[in-house]
C-alpha cells in the first residue's frame, strides 16, 4: 500500500538512490526512459499504488447490443513493429475491434504508443468515452492514461501499476494440455522456444509448459538463450545455431507461437540440417497452417477483439465495480500426422 511502502523501499529494492527514486515516480526529468520504468515497475511491484475500494455493480440491466451508443473510443497499439493490422495475430483483433465499435455507432480514434507522454496533453479527456489497449504498453504511458480519468480495457496484456478489465486467451491451460500430449506420445527431452519476458501472455505459455512437465516428474533443462531476451526476432538467427551446437536437438521444441516454428525452420535449413521424423514442434495461434507443426491454438481472434469492446462498454456504464481478468477459450489442435518437410 502507498502509505507504507516509502520512497526508501523502492530504492533499496532497484538498488537506486532516493533521489532517482522520486524524480522517476513523479516523471520528473534526471532519469533515462528505461530507468524510470524500472522504478515504476519495482514500485507496482512492492505495492506502492494503491486502489480506491471497487464499488459493488450497478443493479442496472443493460443490454449491450440495443443501447444506443455515441462518442469516439482511443485504440491504443504499442511502438512495436510486428504488432500492427498486418500481423497475422494482431490484424485480426484490430479488425474485430474496428467493425464492432462501427456497429455500434462509435468512432475509433487509434494511436501508436508515444515515445513519450507529451501527445496526452493534447487529448481530451471529455471527447474520449474509453481506451483500449492493444498488446504490451509501457508503464510510463499506462500511468498517464491513468490521470485521464478515461475508462480502459486492456488486450493481451496488464501490468500491476495499472488496474484495469484485461482479455486474454487461456495460455496457461492451453499450452499445458499441448506438453502434456506431447508427453503422452512418449516425448522426454523437452525444449521452450520464445522470449518469456516479451509479453504477460507468452510468460504464462510456458507456465503452462513448466506445470506439465511437473505433473509428470519431468525435469525442467532449458538453454537460458533460447527463452530469453537473446533470443529476440532480431537476434534468433545467432542465438540459435549457436543453442543447437552446443546443445543438440531436443525431442520437441515447444514454441511460443507458430511464428517462432518459422524461425527453426528457417534457420534449420541455413544450417543444413536434416530434422529427423522423430522431432515435433508445436506452436500457438494457427498461423502457419502449411507447415509442419504438430500441435497449435486455433483461436477466433476476432471474436477476442469484439469482446473486449463489448467489456469496455459494459465498464463505462459500471466504472466502480470490480476489475475483471476474461479469458477466451480456444481450440488446441494436435495433428498425428503433420505434412511433410
Amino acid at each position: 500500500m502507498k502509505g507504507k511502502v516509502t520512497i526508501q523501499a523502492i530504492a533499496d529494492y532497484t538498488g537506486l538512490s532516493k533521489f532517482a527514486v522520486s524524480r522517476g515516480l513523479s516523471g520528473k526529468s534526471g532519469v533515462s526512459p528505461q530507468t524510470r520504468e524500472s522504478i515504476l515497475k519495482a514500485a507496482a511491484h512492492l505495492g506502492y499504488f494503491k486502489e480506491s475500494p471497487n464499488a459493488p455493480v450497478s443493479n442496472e440491466l443493460t443490454d449491450l447490443n440495443t443501447r444506443e451508443w455515441s462518442g469516439t473510443v482511443l485504440v491504443l497499439f504499442p511502438n512495436v513493429r510486428y504488432q500492427n493490422t498486418e500481423s497475422l495475430y494482431w490484424g485480426p483483433i484490430i479488425n474485430g475491434i474496428s467493425t464492432h465499435l462501427d456497429q455500434k455507432g462509435i468512432n475509433i480514434l487509434t494511436l501508436t504508443e508515444p515515445k513519450d507522454d507529451s501527445v496526452f496533453s493534447l487529448l481530451n479527456p471529455e471527447a474520449i468515452m474509453g481506451i483500449l489497449t492493444v498488446g504490451c504498453i509501457s508503464t510510463s504511458i499506462l500511468l498517464e492514461i491513468k490521470r485521464l480519468g478515461i475508462p480502459v480495457m486492456m488486450v493481451d496484456h496488464n501490468d500491476p501499476a495499472f488496474k484495469s478489465d484485461a482479455i486474454f486467451t487461456d495460455n496457461l491451460s492451453n499450452m499445458r494440455i499441448i506438453t502434456t500430449a506431447a508427453i503422452r506420445k512418449g516425448y522426454r527431452n523437452f525444449q521452450f522456444v520464445g522470449n518469456i519476458k516479451d509479453a504477460p501472455s507468452f510468460y504464462e505459455r510456458y507456465l503452462g509448459f513448466r506445470a506439465a512437465l511437473e505433473d509428470h516428474d519431468i525435469e525442467l533443462k532449458q538453454i537460458p538463450s533460447l527463452i530469453g531476451p537473446e533470443n529476440e526476432h532480431e537476434k534468433f538467427h545467432e542465438t540459435f545455431p549457436i543453442a543447437i551446437r552446443q546443445h543438440g536437438l531436443p525431442e520437441a521444441f515447444i514454441c511460443i507461437n507458430d511464428i517462432v516454428v518459422d524461425h527453426i525452420l528457417y534457420q534449420f535449413k541455413q544450417m543444413n540440417i536434416t530434422v529427423p521424423d522423430s522431432l515435433i514442434l508445436t506452436g500457438y495461434d494457427n498461423t502457419h497452417p502449411n507447415h509442419p507443426i504438430w500441435a497449435t491454438v486455433n483461436i477466433d481472434m476476432e471474436q477476442l477483439g469484439k469482446r473486449a469492446v463489448d467489456q469496455l462498454l459494459w465498464r463505462i456504464l459500471n466504472p466502480e465495480a470490480v476489475y475483471e481478468k476474461i479469458l477466451i477459450q480456444a481450440d488446441v489442435i494436435i495433428r498425428d500426422e503433420v505434412l511433410a518437410r
